[in-house]
């Protein structure tokens, strides 16, 4: 029995900002873009992996959400403390300098780490993490 990634999500409370960043400035394909009962959720991946999506939802994807929940939501996305995405590259440095050029929040120039990578950080649009990492030697 195999298993794979299929699909991951992130929370945005933009998502024009949203695939501005994820399809202009990262190069990612929106492969969906869906809406329903208000809210929306777009589809975007790497061309390379056609089998791996990343969607990009509402912060609370649930329309009988409370008003107390949405806020709190809100709050925690603000403070980018929902979810993270690493990215590998085969050129962190060339990725850090792209983004940093399109205007992205630097959290962590490129470094070399003791655990075999060299990476740096930034938060998207919305304020969550992403990490892009490159294999040592490579």
């Amino acid at each position: 029995m195999d298993i794979k990634l299929s699909q991951c999500f992130i929370s945005v409370d933009d998502h024009d900002k949203a695939i501005a960043f994820y399809r202009d400035v990262l190069g990612l394909e929106v492969r969906n873009d869906v809406g329903f009962e208000g809210m929306r959720w777009v589809t975007v991946g790497s061309p390379s992996q056609p089998d791996v999506n990343i969607v990009l939802e509402p912060p609370v994807a649930d329309p009988n959400a409370s008003p107390a929940d949405r806020q709190a939501m809100a709050e925690l996305m603000a403070k980018g403390l929902l979810r993270g995405v690493i990215f590998a590259t085969d050129d962190c440095d060339a990725m850090f300098e792209r983004i940093r050029a399109a205007g992205g929040e630097v959290l962590q120039e490129p470094m070399d780490q003791p655990y075999g990578v060299r990476d740096c950080g930034f938060r998207d649009p919305a304020g969550n993490l992403l990490r892009f990492t490159q294999a040592l030697g490579k």
